[in-house]
């Protein structure tokens, strides 16, 4: 970790699994898959990814596998591959605009430092470990659904996309609101 406290610490995307239930990790990832089928947006990164670290037994291209026989594999390297994650939650965050655009909203209007909406998160090095003093994924799950009543996400989807659109795991607390 770097001495001087002004440079920014990264954890590796994967770090995120600490935080994930393996249950909504499958589901992330099988809901991933589904939306780069259906949209060719992120599926020529995301077939490369699997090809490299992903082995579904009877194919010599996991890419081609059917999806069912994808998913727990792909769960499975989900946990071990920085690259894929950051491929896997951009295809999921991709998928639910609403909800990201929702979430950019709520964490802007606190005071969130946060990248655009549009910025290529998959391009960062991993999350920043820093996190705002004073909120939590409850606090801010309560706040969203104070805020968008009529929304329909779970909880660990809210906190997800916080996760993604903040690009922040809560590592550190920040002791001041300066950093």
């Amino acid at each position: 970790m770097p001495d001087d406290p002004k440079q920014a610490q990264f954890l590796p995307f994967h770090a995120i699994n600490e935080f994930m239930r393996p249950d909504f990790r499958s589901e992330v990832v099988r809901s991933a898959l589904q939306a780069v089928e259906a949209s060719s947006e992120n599926r020529g990164r995301l077939d490369q990814l699997t090809r490299k670290h992903v082995s579904v037994p009877g194919f010599r291209n996991s890419a081609k596998a059917p999806l069912g026989l994808r998913v727990k594999p792909t769960a499975e390297a989900f946990e071990k591959s920085p690259q894929l994650v950051a491929a896997i939650l951009s295809a999921w965050a991709a998928a639910r605009p609403e909800l990201a655009g929702r979430v950019h909203q709520l964490l802007t209007e606190r005071d969130w430092k946060v990248l655009p909406l549009e910025a290529e998160r998959a391009r960062l090095p991993g999350f920043l470990t820093h996190w705002p003093k004073g909120e939590d994924f409850e606090i801010l799950v309560q706040a969203y659904q104070a805020a968008f009543p009529e929304a329909t996400e779970t909880s660990d989807e809210i906190s997800l996309m916080v996760v993604w659109i903040s690009d922040r795991l809560p590592y550190d607390l920040d002791e001041n609101d300066d950093q």
